[in-house]
C-alpha cells in the first residue's frame, strides 16, 4: 500500500512538473507575440507614448498626432468643438472623436472606424491614414511593424 501510494504520489508530481512547463511554455510564446508594435514613417522609427493598437483581424490603429507629425503635417485640436484639423501641403482633413464622418478638403468622406482615445491620444486607422494623406500603409502582425510610406520619399526604388 505504502509502495503504491507513492508510486501514485510520484505520477501526480511528474504530472504537474509537465504541466507547469507546457504553461510556461505556452505564455512565453504569448508574451513574445505581445511585443510592442514599431511604427516607421518612410523607413524611419515613430515614437509615441502610446502603442498603436492591433487586432486579431490585422486592423491597426496609430496615434494621429505621432504619424501626422511624422508625415510633416500640422495638427490642431479646437477643444471647444472637438474638431482635429490636420494640415499636410494641399490637404487639410478635419475629423472628431468617435465620429466616422470627416472631411478633406472640405469634401465630406465616412471613416471606416471612428477615431478613439487611448490614454489622451487620438488613435486613427492605418486605412484612414493611408487616404487622408495619399501614403501607403502596411501592417504586417506577423513582425508587429506598421509601414507608412510617401510615394517617391519613403520607398526603395
Amino acid at each position: 500500500m505504502i509502495a503504491r501510494t507513492r508510486q501514485l504520489y510520484g505520477e501526480l508530481r511528474w504530472r504537474s512538473v509537465v504541466a507547469i512547463a507546457a504553461l510556461a511554455l505556452i505564455t512565453s510564446g504569448a508574451l513574445i507575440a505581445a511585443r510592442p508594435t514599431v511604427m516607421l514613417v518612410n523607413g524611419e522609427r515613430v515614437e509615441s507614448d502610446v502603442a498603436p493598437v492591433t487586432t486579431v483581424r490585422a486592423r491597426a490603429f496609430v496615434p494621429l498626432r505621432s504619424i501626422a507629425d511624422a508625415l510633416g503635417a500640422e495638427t490642431v485640436v479646437d477643444r471647444k468643438t472637438g474638431i482635429i484639423t490636420v494640415a499636410l501641403a494641399d490637404k487639410t482633413l478635419r475629423l472628431r472623436v468617435g465620429d466616422t464622418h470627416a472631411t478633406m478638403n472640405g469634401m465630406g468622406f465616412t471613416l471606416k472606424h471612428a477615431p478613439f482615445r487611448v490614454r489622451g491620444r487620438v488613435m486613427i486607422s492605418l486605412d484612414a491614414v493611408s487616404r487622408a494623406f495619399n501614403v501607403r500603409t502596411r501592417y504586417d502582425a506577423r513582425n508587429a511593424r506598421i509601414e507608412v510610406v510617401t510615394p517617391g520619399i519613403g520607398e526603395t526604388q
